[in-house]
């Protein structure tokens, strides 16, 4: 097998009570998706790590430059931000189990948490990999542009994981379009002190969401990335819409430390 998927249960994650927001690290998982195929979504990157001595995705990714990748921000919390050792990229992925020709994998060289990031809130889940050489542009590897508006209406969120929650997670990208819903929805669903100004919430149709594992992933809206998997009450169960980071509000920022 070429990658693992990381399939151990994050206690940080996981082990939350049921009104506690869970985040979508760890298991993998698209939810009610299909099969992406070879090239169909060249920013997504898969996020691994090498610490065991072997490699595993364990959280998504756009590719923002050839040398900084847009992610979330809990999945690099707590991680050694200034020596990153353990940690890798993989661009131009679509299986995981197979050498396919068009992966590019890139050690991370330095990691930039946003400085106002709450683990306990998940508030302003954003952060940026420094890569310790450039990616080469290609057909199956490109950057997505920033959504610098509101985004609406239908979005393609991607990732690799289980058709079900707690199913079984396929190696091949999966994707799925979810639809964008108002804040003044996604607070009517969640409560209006989680669902801040700097969040998007999309789908709540208790048939396609993105969940464990998409975390850092893309929700990308006309060719440009709207939102980053941050979190949500279980996977499409209905009336609870996924959670993102809302890439506008946080353009600026990327802007000026992807450099």
């Amino acid at each position: 097998m070429k990658v693992l998927i990381f399939a151990l249960l994050v206690a940080g994650a996981f082990a939350v009570p049921a009104n506690r927001p869970r985040l979508r690290l760890g298991l993998n998982k698209i939810v009610g998706g299909e099969d992406a195929t070879p090239g169909e979504f060249p920013y997504q990157i898969s996020f691994q790590d090498t610490t065991w001595g072997f490699v595993f995705h364990f959280c998504g990714g756009s590719v923002y430059s050839e040398n900084y990748i847009v992610t979330a921000g809990h999945c690099v919390y707590g991680k050694d931000y200034d020596n990153p050792r353990r940690l890798q990229i993989t661009a131009g992925e679509h299986n995981l189990d197979k050498e396919e020709g068009n992966e590019q994998s890139i050690k991370v060289e330095k990691i930039t948490l946003h400085e106002d990031y709450s683990s306990w809130r998940t508030t302003n889940d954003i952060a940026l990999l420094k890569l310790a050489e450039p990616l080469t542009m290609n057909d199956y590897v490109k950057s997505i542009p920033l959504e610098t508006g509101v985004a609406s209406g239908d979005c393609q969120v991607t990732g690799w994981g289980a058709l079900t929650e707690g199913g079984s997670s396929p190696s091949i990208l999966q994707k799925v379009t979810v639809t964008v819903i108002s804040d003044s929805e996604c607070r009517d669903a969640y409560g209006s002190s989680k669902i801040l100004d700097s969040m998007m919430c999309a789908g709540g149709d208790g048939e396609k969401d993105s969940c464990q594992g998409d975390s850092g992933g893309p929700l990308a809206c006309d060719g440009r990335l709207a939102g980053v998997v941050s979190w949500g009450y279980g996977c499409a169960r209905p009336n609870y819409p996924g959670v993102y980071t809302e890439v506008s509000y946080f353009a600026d920022w990327v802007e000026n430390h992807a450099v």
